[in-house]
């Protein structure tokens, strides 16, 4: 995953042609812990996307621009538009996550 670290680079990086994945987390959060521990195998199965991550703490008005109200989530954007949004209460397992971006890519 590219980390975006300003304003400017994510909205950049939402605005392509292509659908792009853009995990928010931060660095305190042990739930974003236990989903470093099992996304890996996820990026690489949606590796024809390109995958991003957010501190949550580092870009406060993209999180509220987005409504990120917890962490770890995870949004799908494309020409500029979230396609769709995976709040933190169903990020809490691989399947979550995969059941996730089966049907956003189906």
């Amino acid at each position: 995953m590219k980390a975006i670290h300003s304003t400017d680079a994510f909205n950049q990086a939402i605005n392509s042609d292509n659908p792009v994945i853009v995990k928010f987390e931060a660095d305190w959060c042990p739930d974003c812990k236990a989903m470093d521990m099992w996304i890996d195998p996820i990026v690489e199965k949606y590796n024809d996307y390109e995958w991003y991550v957010v501190d949550r703490d580092e870009l406060e008005d993209v999180v509220t621009a987005n409504d990120v109200m917890g962490i770890p989530s995870i949004l799908v954007f494309k020409n500029g538009e979230k396609l769709s949004h995976l709040h933190s209460a169903n990020a809490k397992s691989p399947e979550q996550v995969e059941d996730f971006l089966a049907d956003t890519f189906k």
